[in-house]
């Protein structure tokens, strides 16, 4: 983690108040980890704007650059899409626990609603870079929200719903899910909590659906069970989401980002945002 002054190169308003920009940050850049975020001073000064945390959302190692995507909400986010080049922001990061890939996954699938996509990008860079097949299922509310292809590699197999139908399906993203959960051997989510509920609520039921039996205990030397939230467990989910949290300090001490997990109350910026979906509590979320 590192507090530093990152460059704007470049902004672009790529779809109706959304906002990606590139900023040269080498530290940032190679130190960053898919699923990370950093926590951005905005270029007002007057104090009365708290910082405001952004998913990584792609990374140039070699030309020391990262990306960052959001919409225009408030203040702070006007601000920032009045920026000029060569203007810097003063940025920590990286922070927060990334998605974890489990070395067989050969196959993955991606499930991103709205701003979500900002948290599963980077992960599709890093998986086509290791020769994995990428599936992105993307939901919006209408045609004019959807993520432009344009902007993702020619690899990845695209997929849009729309709750209004006026592109791609019509429906909820979620409903794409079953079409892809035999063939993913793994999956990685970002986006609003009740999509994030419904994927996890899909998730507890794949084995069954996939036919595959739950054995007992063997006899003998068992093999030992990785504690839950550790990487090892993590990296054996078949579903990771990463949560979308309201942030004050980013490390951990103001608690103003705590959700409940099944083992008691989990911080976002510190034991997330990245978490398998069985770590937490989803009752009240759907």
């Amino acid at each position: 983690m590192r507090l530093l002054d990152a460059e704007l190169i470049e902004s672009l308003e790529f779809l109706p108040g959304q906002w990606l920009q590139t900023y040269h940050a080498p530290l940032l850049a190679s130190a960053s980890q898919a699923g990370q975020f950093v926590h951005v001073r905005t270029p007002d000064y007057s104090g009365l704007v708290l910082r405001r945390p952004f998913s990584i959302n792609t990374v140039d190692r070699v030309g020391g650059r990262i990306t960052i995507h959001f919409r225009v909400t408030g203040v702070g986010t006007a601000w920032m899409a009045r920026m000029q080049p060569t203007q810097a922001v003063e940025m920590l990061g990286p922070l927060g626990r990334g998605f974890e890939v489990d070395p067989k996954s050969r196959h993955l699938l991606l499930v991103a609603g709205g701003l979500g996509m900002a948290g599963v990008r980077s992960l599709v860079d890093d998986a086509l870079a290791s020769d994995r097949s990428v599936t992105l299922l993307f939901g919006a509310a209408s045609a004019m929200e959807v993520y432009p292809s344009s902007l993702l590699p020619d690899e990845v197999e695209y997929v849009v719903a729309t709750d209004d139908g006026s592109f791609g399906h019509h429906g909820r993203v979620t409903e794409l899910v079953p079409q892809f959960e035999a063939w993913a051997d793994q999956c990685f989510a970002c986006g609003p909590q009740p999509m994030l509920a419904a994927l996890a609520n899909l998730a507890a039921g794949r084995q069954a659906r996939m036919g595959v039996a739950r054995l007992g205990p063997r006899r003998g030397k068992g093999t030992k069970q990785a504690p839950p939230g550790s990487r090892a467990a993590r990296r054996r989910a078949w579903l990771q989401v990463s949560m979308e949290q309201n942030m004050g300090c980013a490390v951990g001490a103001c608690l103003g980002c705590v959700i409940m997990g099944v083992d008691g109350p989990q911080r976002v910026c510190r034991e997330g945002p990245v978490f398998a979906a069985e770590e937490i509590r989803w009752e009240g979320w759907t």
